[in-house]
């Protein structure tokens, strides 16, 4: 058997090679058949003369702190279910009275690109007593992250020059290089993992958590999923909807619009972003006691700023420069935390005001980033069904800077990052997309799906939580009054029915509603509010650490 072992920067990556390997690439060339999924069966990746996939054999070994580590084969190519493997790292920790647990929880970051088997150990201690007493909790690296055989495209010194030569308040003629700049994070790609792209689109890691519940001797699937994690989950449901016990998904995708209408998706999330902003400035307008930033004016501050910071970058500590874009681009992920961390923002700001390089909204990607960065750009390049015409590209990305003008320009125009970032390289993307679904996302005859969406929320727009549930066959929604990304662990309503539902198979009330978050406070909490955690609020975001009521 032929194994694909998991590798990284930071994990030794290893590289697919040897004359088997290219004869399945180059058998490959095909586009996967994409049929509907009938009622109650999945869709077949091979005929139906081919043997099923065998089930990996976990063997578990301690890794500290009471959680236990193994590896998990599962084919690279399901059209090839007993040809090549890919390695995935799993890990798990025990409910202390198995007596008394009820299965397996799964638990998937956001992203994509986050590695689900830290979110797990990073997370564990601040789950809830009910969820940790009920449930062996589960978390893997999906396929191309992490020690999962991680995926590169730049190399970390060109990806640092990408960061560093973007500019928060891109010119006129910023569309051409971006363009440019694109195709050869396109290119590199192909250069250093293209023996992997084509097969770590979202069919193919909803196939490989069905190999993984059987493994794990579970009947169906019990399932938390925070923002792309969402996305996974009902990427199971549709396929597998028989098999699901208890799903939740929390900041959720309008998976039709993110698979198959794509500028449709960015053009809501370019929105959301920019209005979840524009709030905070509000907020800082009518508080300047505690916001402490703009003198009055901190939209025109703002803009002054990202200004200021391109023509004279600030020098970082470690010799870095940090500029507009590495402004635009902290603020991305932290204006996530909701109005908790409001006066840290304000805080924050004026200190890159001052060019202190202390600042947290001061602090360019580095190679940790980049290391989830590339990743969230390649899945979502093989999910998405992008038109390749190059200008409506060039219409789309302009009118996306103009219609978000606080944060969109330095996204529109940038390297290929976070998602607002991928259109460039999704359209010129050269690889195949046989691991891609793209539909029917309905999940006919599943058990009950929680959906959670937060009305303010800056990365998975509302009305994307609304579009799920009304897509799915069975599903209820639960509404997050507030600002920031996610509910679960920043809403002790919301968590509280995650934990019934849960546990207990209770679902909320149609038309429930949570309107319990925590206002601006004088100064970021060092203790949690009851039922919320805290995790990188003192420092900003980690390196996009995925913390269950911090960030996607």
């Amino acid at each position: 058997m032929t194994t694909y072992h998991h590798a990284t920067r930071r994990f030794s990556r290893l590289r697919l090679a040897g004359a088997a390997l290219a004869a399945l690439v180059l058998a490959a060339t095909g586009t996967a058949t994409q049929a509907m999924a009938a009622p109650d069966t999945t869709r077949q990746a091979q005929s139906t003369k081919t043997p099923p996939p065998p089930v990996p054999t976990l063997t578990w070994s301690d890794c500290q702190g009471g959680f236990e580590c193994a590896n998990a084969d599962v084919p690279l190519d399901y059209r090839e279910p007993q040809g090549t493997k890919i390695t995935l790292a799993v890990v798990r920790k025990k409910a202390a009275d198995q007596t008394k647990r009820k299965g397996t929880l799964f638990m998937q970051p956001g992203g994509p690109g986050n590695s689900g088997v830290d979110f797990v150990r990073n997370n564990y201690a601040g789950l809830p007593a009910a969820l940790r007493d009920s449930f062996d909790v589960f978390g893997y690296d999906v396929r191309g992250v992490g020690r999962s055989s991680a995926l590169t495209c730049f190399d970390d010194a060109r990806y640092t020059k990408a960061v560093t030569d973007a500019k928060g308040v891109p010119g006129p003629d910023a569309y051409g290089p971006a363009l440019s700049e694109a195709a050869e994070f396109d290119q590199a790609c192909q250069t250093n993992s293209g023996s992997l792209l084509p097969y770590v689109g979202t069919e193919y890691v909803a196939r490989d958590i069905d190999l993984l519940r059987q493994a794990l001797g579970e009947e169906q699937l019990t399932y938390y999923g925070r923002s792309f994690g969402s996305y996974i989950g009902t990427v199971y449901a549709a396929m597998f909807p028989k098999r699901v016990r208890a799903l939740t998904l929390d900041g959720a995708y309008d998976p039709d619009h993110y698979a198959n209408r794509p500028y449709a998706y960015d053009r809501s999330q370019y929105l959301a972003l920019d209005g979840a902003m524009s709030r905070f400035l509000d907020w800082c307008a009518a508080d300047q006691a505690i916001c402490g930033f703009g003198d009055g004016d901190p939209r025109g501050a703002f803009e002054q700023l990202k200004s200021d910071l391109d023509a004279n970058p600030v020098t970082t500590a470690s010799g870095g420069k940090a500029n507009g874009y590495t402004l635009v681009y902290r603020l991305m992920f932290n204006i996530n935390e909701g109005k908790v961390i409001w006066p840290s923002l304000g805080a924050a700001l004026k200190k890159a005001q001052l060019r202190d390089n202390t600042s947290f909204l001061l602090r360019p990607p580095s190679p940790a980033s980049f290391d989830f960065l590339g990743p969230n750009v390649v899945v979502e390049c093989v999910d998405k069904d992008y038109p390749k015409s190059l200008r409506k590209l060039q219409r789309n990305v302009t009118a996306n800077a103009k219609a978000a003008p606080l944060l969109g320009p330095a996204m529109a125009f940038g390297p290929p990052t976070y998602d607002h970032q991928h259109a460039t390289a999704c359209v010129q993307w050269p690889a195949e997309k046989v691991s891609r679904y793209d539909g029917s996302f309905r999940a006919r005859g599943s058990a009950p799906i929680l959906v959670l969406g937060t009305t303010g929320d800056p990365d998975t727009p509302y009305r994307d939580a609304i579009a799920l549930s009304r897509q799915l066959d069975n599903a209820a929604l639960l509404t997050f009054d507030a600002e920031g990304h996610t509910a679960f662990g920043r809403s002790a309503c919301a968590t509280d029915a995650v934990i019934n539902y849960l546990v207990d198979l209770k679902v909320p009330a149609s038309g429930a509603t949570c309107a319990d978050e925590t206002q601006p406070p004088s100064s970021t909490p060092k203790v949690a509010p009851p039922g919320t955690t805290l995790g990188e609020l003192r420092n900003g975001v980690n390196e996009r650490v995925d913390r269950i009521g911090d960030v996607s």
